[in-house]
Formats: C-alpha cells, sequence, structure tokens
C-alpha cells in the first residue's frame, strides 16, 4: 500500500503544487519523496512509501541502472514477479515486485507487460526515451487512481482523488477529475513542454477471461469437465493458491474476520498454509462490534477454532455516528451502503494500526459478488440473469466494496489483501454453468460452502451460516446499525431539505435524509464531484427501499447471523 502521485505539464509552480500530495500521505507512512523530471517542464513524481516488500530500495519513483530512462511510480502487489523473473531471466537489481513492469516493458511493450502482471497495482510509467506516458489499473481497481486532464494538455494521476482536488490549472472551466477504469492501460505522448495527449485508452482484461498470465502460475492446468467433484476440487486449489501467493511480505500479517463464511475461510487458510510456510509469529484475527453483535460471537468462535492472536474491538453507534465525517472524507463516495460498511472497517483499521504491528491485512470482499452472495440472488429470475448480474457486481466493485476496502485501511496505512479477488479464481468461477452458481437448499453460496464441506477448515455452522449485511452484524440484532445512524441523522436534515433534494442534487438524488447526510459531507470535501458514483448499490429482482439485507422480505433473522 503506497500513495502515488504524478503531474505533467503542470501549469502552476511545482512547489505550489505539493502542497496537494500531501493529502494522501496517509497511504504511505514511513517515507515519501517528490522528484522532478529535469528534461520536461514542470513534470514530477511524488510517493508516500508504506515498506512492505523491499525495505530497503522500495523508494520510489522506481529507476535501474539498465534502463535509466524509465520512471515508475506504482501502488500494489505483482505476486508473480520472481516467476516471471526466472521465467524470462531478467536481471533484477532490487528486491522490488514492481521492477519487473520495468523489465517487462522494455522487451515487450505495455499491453503484454500489463496482462502478465498477477497482482493488484494502479501504476504512472514514464519512458523518457520515446516520450510516453503509461497509466495503468488492475481488473477490479483494487488499487485505486484518479487522473486529471485539461483540454490544454496538463495531466495529473493520483492514488485518491484528494490529491487532485487543489491543483492549480489555467483553464477557465474546472479540470475533470476521474476514477481512472480498472482493467484498463492509457498511452500518452509527452511533448518537450511537459504536456500530453492521449493516445490509446484499452481494456487488457476482464473478470471472465482466463488471464495471460495463467501459465507462470504455480497452478498449471486444471482437470476439465462440470462434474461437480472436480469443479469442488478446483475452487479448493485455485482458492489456497490465492492465500498462498498473498504471503509475500516482510511485514507481519493479520487478517479481518467477521465469522462470515468469507472472512473465515480465508483466516483459517492464511493460518494453515502460514504454518506451512514457517512464518515466526500468530496470525492475528481482528473483529468489530457492539457487545451483543452476532459476528463478534462468531468471530470468536472461528478464532478459536483455528488458533489465532485475537482482538476484539468494541464500538458503540455513537462513536460509528462521529466518525462518518472522516470516514466519508476518506472514501471519497456517498453510497449509502458502503459508507455504513465503512465505519466498522475504518475503526477496527485505526485499531490495528495503533494497537498491533499487523501491516498486511486480508479480508474477505469480493466474494459475494461473483459466488452470488448477496440475499437478492435467490430472487433471480433464472440462472442466466443471476450470472449477467454476477459479471455486473464484479465490474462494480472499484465503485463499492473493494473502494470501501482499500480507503478504511489505507487511512491508517495498512495494505489490504483480497484473494476471493484472484485473476484464476474468479475466472474459472465465472466459466462454471449458470446453474451450479445459484444458490441451493435456500442458502446462497451454496457451490462454495459445498467445496469445503467436510474439510474442518471452518467449523460446520459457520461454513453454513447465512449472509448478514456486514453493516449489520456487527450490531444487535434487536437494532441494526443502519437504525441508529437514521435515528440520529433524522434531526439533521429536515424536511424541506429531503423534498427538495432532487433540485439540490440533479445527480443521484437522495431519497433519504440518511443518503442526504452522507451527500452534504461528500459535497463540503468534493464540490462538483458526484459523478464519481454512477448510481446507489441497490438490490435487484425485489422491492428494495435501503441496501440493507435486513430491510428486505426475504430476510430470516433465525437464519442469518455475514459478511455485508
Amino acid at each position: 500500500m503506497c500513495g502515488i502521485w504524478a503531474l505533467f505539464g503542470s501549469d502552476e509552480c511545482l512547489s505550489v503544487q505539493f502542497n496537494s500530495a500531501m493529502k494522501i500521505a496517509h497511504r504511505g507512512p514511513d517515507a515519501f519523496r517528490f522528484e522532478s523530471i529535469s528534461k520536461f517542464a514542470n513534470c514530477c513524481f511524488g510517493f508516500h512509501w508504506l515498506a512492505i516488500v523491499d525495505q530497503l530500495y522500495g523508494m520510489q519513483p522506481l529507476r535501474i541502472q539498465k534502463f535509466p530512462y524509465l520512471w515508475l511510480c506504482y501502488n500494489g502487489e505483482i505476486y508473480n514477479h520472481l516467476r516471471l523473473k526466472a521465467h524470462f531471466e531478467f536481471d533484477y537489481q532490487t528486491m522490488v515486485d514492481g521492477e519487473i513492469l520495468l523489465h517487462l516493458y522494455e522487451r515487450f511493450g505495455v499491453e503484454k507487460m500489463i496482462s502478465l502482471l498477477d497482482g493488484v497495482f494502479a501504476f504512472i510509467l514514464l519512458d523518457v526515451a520515446n516520450r510516453k506516458v503509461f497509466l495503468g489499473r488492475d481488473t477490479y481497481g483494487v488499487r485505486p487512481m484518479f487522473k486529471l486532464v485539461t483540454d490544454d494538455g496538463f495531466l495529473a494521476a493520483c492514488s485518491e482523488a484528494k490529491g487532485l482536488m487543489a491543483l492549480s490549472h489555467t483553464m477557465d472551466s474546472p479540470a475533470s477529475i476521474t476514477p481512472f477504469p480498472p482493467g484498463h492501460f492509457e498511452v500518452f505522448d509527452l511533448k518537450m513542454s511537459g504536456k500530453v495527449e492521449s493516445l490509446q485508452l484499452d481494456r487488457f482484461h476482464s473478470c471472465t477471461s482466463e488471464p495471460r498470465h495463467a501459465i507462470y502460475d504455480a497452478v498449471k492446468m486444471l482437470p476439465q469437465g462440470f462434474d461437480l467433484e472436480t469443479v469442488k476440487s478446483n475452487i479448493r486449489v485455485l482458492f489456497e493458491n490465492a492465500v498462498r501467493k498473498r504471503l509475500m511480505a516482510h511485514r507481519r500479517i493479520g487478517c479481518l474476520l467477521s465469522g462470515g463464511l468469507d472472512s473465515s475461510l480465508v483466516a483459517a487458510m492464511l493460518v494453515k498454509l502460514a504454518r506451512e510456510e514457517g512464518l515466526e509469529y500468530k496470525i492475528q484475527t481482528f473483529a468489530i462490534g457492539t457487545e451483543d453483535s452476532p459476528d463478534v460471537q462468531a468471530a470468536r468462535g472461528v478464532a478459536a477454532y483455528i488458533g489465532t492472536e485475537h482482538h476484539e474491538v468494541n464500538f458503540t453507534p455513537q462513536e460509528g455516528i462521529a466518525a462518518l465525517d472522516e470516514v466519508i472524507f476518506h472514501l471519497e463516495t456517498y453510497d449509502i451502503t458502503t459508507v455504513r460498511s465503512s465505519v466498522a472497517m475504518y475503526l477496527v483499521s485505526n485499531y490495528i494500526r495503533s494497537k498491533t504491528d499487523s501491516v498486511v491485512i486480508f479480508s474477505g470482499e469480493g466474494s459475494d459478488e461473483f459466488t452470488q452472495g448477496y440475499l437478492y440472488f435467490h430472487k433471480a429470475p433464472n440462472p442466466t440473469a443471476a450470472a449477467e448480474d454476477s459479471v455486473r457486481l464484479m465490474k462494480e466493485l472499484y465503485l463499492f466494496d473493494v473502494l470501501r476496502a482499500d480507503r478504511t485501511t489505507a487511512a491508517h496505512g495498512l495494505e489490504l489483501r483480497v484473494p476471493f479477488l484472484d485473476h484464476r479464481l474468479t475466472a474459472y468461477y465465472l466459466s462454471l454453468p449458470p446453474e451450479m452458481r445459484v444458490p441451493k437448499n435456500g442458502v446462497e453460496k451454496h457451490l462454495l460452502r459445498d467445496a469445503f464441506k467436510d474439510l474442518n477448515l471452518i467449523p460446520e455452522n459457520i461454513l453454513w451460516r447465512r449472509k448478514e449485511a456486514c453493516s449489520d452484524g456487527l450490531t444487535s440484532v434487536k437494532k441494526s446499525w443502519y437504525s441508529s445512524v437514521q435515528d440520529h441523522l433524522e434531526s439533521k436534515v429536515n424536511n424541506e431539505q429531503l423534498e427538495n433534494a432532487a433540485k439540490t442534487f440533479p445527480h443521484n438524488p437522495p431519497g433519504t435524509k440518511e443518503a442526504y447526510y452522507y451527500r452534504q459531507v461528500f459535497e463540503k470535501h468534493f464540490p462538483g464531484q458526484a459523478r464519481w458514483l454512477s448510481h446507489y448499490w441497490m438490490p435487484r429482482w425485489i422491492q428494495a427501499t435501503d441496501p440493507s439485507a435486513r430491510t428486505l422480505s426475504i430476510y430470516n433473522p433465525d437464519k442469518a447471523t455475514d459478511d455485508k
């Protein structure tokens, strides 16, 4: 986890613009560097470092003697860098996983380079010799990046939009700040003035396609066919591989544990593989909730079962409400369910950073989208419609769950790892016949659960524990977190404001006082940027007025007790 920032063709003195780069200092608390590019006017890189892999040579922009004309700023982890290094016989000069980008680019060009990367990343690559700038972002947007481009060719890129909001430029009209699209790369021509011209913006990978880097993976060809036992075995193999490759770290590893299926599987597999790999410390797990939270109780049982050093963080609704403003600032969104579910993750991340030495944090994000874990999938009209909606959710992850997971952890200088979003695992699961993936016997994620049945990896009651919204399970069944928030915000927004919401906020007009309040806070921090969010997250195929699973007619509190 790091913070990247770069300007090309700044209209303002760089020393003035540098202040904007400090807005993302939380992403890299270990060190920072600003470096201007002497051959081009008003071009520079800024980097905030969280040292994870190479604590000696990991500072950026990364440059090596072999390719002195290449400059790289990137945020992420490339899990297959050593395999690629060995296969292509690259001569490394550092231990930095990102060095592989320089070698791959030099030999193959940017498109093949990026398609061979197994990991999560956002990068800014400068080729001084050929006067080109390249931007790229991983398939699901696990690592964030925003760009600002003016009509006269000023380009700025940053891990978070807040690092671009105050930049100065000479255009009369406001500059457009947009999220860089996941699974894409962009090529710019760099003029001697420092200004740029976009030449190409293309997708390099989609979630339904087998990634090109699969041939260099530790797991080679999988058994073919769709008989149930073969499929279940392949799921287990790919999931174990996804967790194993993410053990790459020189800092202590921990895991978020809600007591739901997804986080429990990740934690259990992490503990198993950490023992096999000979990690010298015990894995720490972290649960958060109120004292009567079903999540906290379930997580306690899982932690005891798998043998972790377990931490419980208790919070009150009042403490959560007090954090709303800063949470929205870090999130850079006003989506209702994203804000709700981010509060607890923000508070537990603060605890991890201040009270423990774990820095690399595993979590179960992403599973619900491709395994059809949300309760509304029970109402899908047919398996094909459910499969199509699963792909839609995967493509939109960077707006919702992935955004939440990155920003809440990065706010406290932690690095998030999400094995369920492994490229091969998701591509394989999404290639299965639609009828295999739908809820069965009234249970969502049935295929995933069935794949780990009778293995004793996690307790049986957790394996079949029904879906619970992560913004709900952390509080009492009697009164959900969202209810406490709505009660508090009732007096913060008056009826007249809500009645005029469509005029005040024509894009995504808020329909409740809670949504109105979130939008007000967002506009305070990021005025005029509401279009970063294309739409609110809401359940489908069922009459829903609120994103919480507990408001749906199919919710059964006797069966439910999991992650969103």
